[in-house]
This record gives C-alpha cells, sequence and structure tokens, in this order.
C-alpha cells in the first residue's frame, strides 16, 4: 500500500477591512516620519559636514563637547536633577497621605475632592500654567528654583494621589485594625506595616513625577529663570536664541536630551502600568 500524503497546509490569507488597512498606514507613516526626524538628528549630531549628500561627508563626536562647553550642560543637568528630586520628595510626601485619606476615609465630597486632584492631569499645563506664572511671579518664587518646583508640584501631587491611591486599596484594612489592638500608633502603623507594602507604589509614583519633571516644558518655561532652566528649557533657547550657532552642537543637545528622557520612560513602564492608571482615571470620572 502507498504512504498517505497528509494534504498541504493551507495559507492563511491576511484579511482586513478597508478601515483597519487605513489605521495601520496612518500609525505606519508616523512612525517612518518619526523614525525619519530622530534619524536626521542623530545621524547630524555625529556628522562632520553635510550638505547635499544622504550621509554626512565625515564623523566626529566633538559637537557632544562643544555642546557641553557653549551650553553649559553640567549646570543645566545640576539644575534639572534639583528641580526633579525637590518635586519627587514633596509630590510623595504630600501624596501619599492624601491618596491614603481619599482610599480610606468617607467623607462628603470626597469623590469631588478626586476630581479637582485630577484637573491639572486632565488639562493642558498651558490653560493654568499662565495665571499659575503671574501669581508666582507676584509673589517673587518665579525666576527662581523654588518657583520652578511650586509650579511642578501642580500636576506632580495628583500623578502620586492617581498612582497610590490603587495601591491602598489593595492592603486590607484588616491589618491596621490589628496593629492598632496590638497597641500600634498611627506613626507605627504607616512606618512598619503600610510603608514597607506601599514601597512598590511609592516607587512607580517617584518614577512617574521624575518623567513628568524632566519633560515638562510649559511650566517650567514660564517660571524659570536663567539659573533655573531644566533641559528642555535650555534646548528650546538654545534653538530659539539670537545667534550663530552650529545646528550639530544643537542636535547634540537634543540627542542628550532624548535619550535621558527614553531611559526614564523604560524605567517608568519597568513599574507602572499605563492601562492601570487609565482606567483608574475613566472610573473616577463616570
Amino acid at each position: 500500500m502507498g504512504a498517505v500524503t497528509a494534504p498541504a497546509p493551507r495559507r492563511r490569507r491576511l484579511v482586513a477591512r478597508p478601515a483597519a488597512w487605513l489605521i495601520w498606514g496612518v500609525v505606519a507613516f508616523f512612525f517612518v516620519n518619526l523614525a525619519g526626524v530622530i534619524g536626521s538628528v542623530l545621524v547630524s549630531s555625529f556628522g562632520d559636514r553635510w550638505y547635499d549628500t544622504w550621509l554626512p561627508q565625515g564623523w566626529t563626536t566633538r559637537w557632544y563637547g562643544q555642546s557641553w562647553q557653549e551650553f553649559g550642560l553640567f549646570q543645566v543637568l545640576l539644575v534639572t536633577l534639583e528641580v526633579s528630586l525637590l518635586v519627587v520628595g514633596i509630590s510623595v510626601l504630600v501624596g501619599v497621605p492624601a491618596a491614603y485619606v481619599l482610599a480610606r476615609r468617607s467623607f462628603p465630597g470626597r469623590r469631588l475632592l478626586y476630581l479637582l486632584f485630577l484637573l491639572p492631569i486632565l488639562m493642558p499645563p498651558i490653560t493654568y500654567g499662565i495665571p499659575l506664572a503671574t501669581v508666582l511671579y507676584k509673589y517673587g518664587f518665579a525666576g527662581h528654583l523654588s518657583g520652578v518646583v511650586l509650579a511642578n508640584l501642580v500636576p506632580s501631587v495628583p500623578f502620586v494621589i492617581l498612582t497610590m491611591t490603587p495601591f491602598i486599596e489593595q492592603i486590607d484594612p484588616a491589618v491596621e485594625r490589628a496593629a492598632r489592638m496590638c497597641g500600634a500608633g498611627t506613626r507605627q502603623i504607616f512606618v512598619r506595616i503600610l510603608a514597607p507594602l506601599l514601597t512598590p507604589g511609592i516607587l512607580a509614583a517617584s518614577i512617574l513625577v521624575l518623567v513628568r519633571t524632566v519633560g515638562m516644558f510649559e511650566l517650567t518655561f514660564l517660571t524659570a529663570g536663567p539659573d533655573s532652566q531644566t533641559l528642555v528649557v535650555a534646548l528650546y533657547y538654545s534653538m530659539s536664541a539670537a545667534g550663530i550657532r552650529a545646528q550639530q552642537s544643537i542636535d547634540a543637545m537634543a540627542v542628550i536630551y532624548t535619550t535621558m528622557m527614553l531611559v526614564l520612560l523604560v524605567i517608568a513602564l519597568r513599574f507602572v502600568n499605563p492601562t492601570q492608571l487609565v482606567a483608574r482615571v475613566r472610573e473616577d470620572v463616570d
């Protein structure tokens, strides 16, 4: 008897609706353009001479050294680090207790208060940034490091509350009641019981605020002075200020900023699930 041959597997045909093809085409077009913009800036930052050719005629890294000295990037990065750490620290100190109250206490206007905390996240920063900067200039905070920190706290504290509330709600209140029955006070409960359990949430909130602060342009631009500019604001001024500057040195500065933001975003996505945050916002808005 002859061997029975198995039928050849059918090739799957990729079938999709025209609307789906259109959406995927728009997405692909967007990412191709995005890769082209980033690629051109990256190549320009390493290019020696680049005129009418596809690639530069030579390659060099001197633009990064020139950008570091010309724009004073050491001082700019130091200010960025100071602002970010201050905003992260104050936001956690204020946001974690506020999130605990919202997660554990029921009181009239609780839902309205939560929505008020979310307004700086839902609204574009420029809508409240101008009146906020006006108030900060009136009382002498704007133009200094303190003004930049205060302005960035407005959206950062709600970020901490939004991130920490689900973490606190996952902790069984019976654990706290048992600790109180054993004679533990509020401070001991928070330090010895809640703090270790909330460490992942605090870390996630801190990284989220750090990314937000480093990338915040509007509020920092409106309140920063010559000695309190973060990297994103300094990058804007380097492009728009009067004078002749090598485009390659500005591109090198942009590559430094983009690399820093990508590293922070990768770290943030390691600890924060964006879908949970979006679901939380929808739940409280509805």
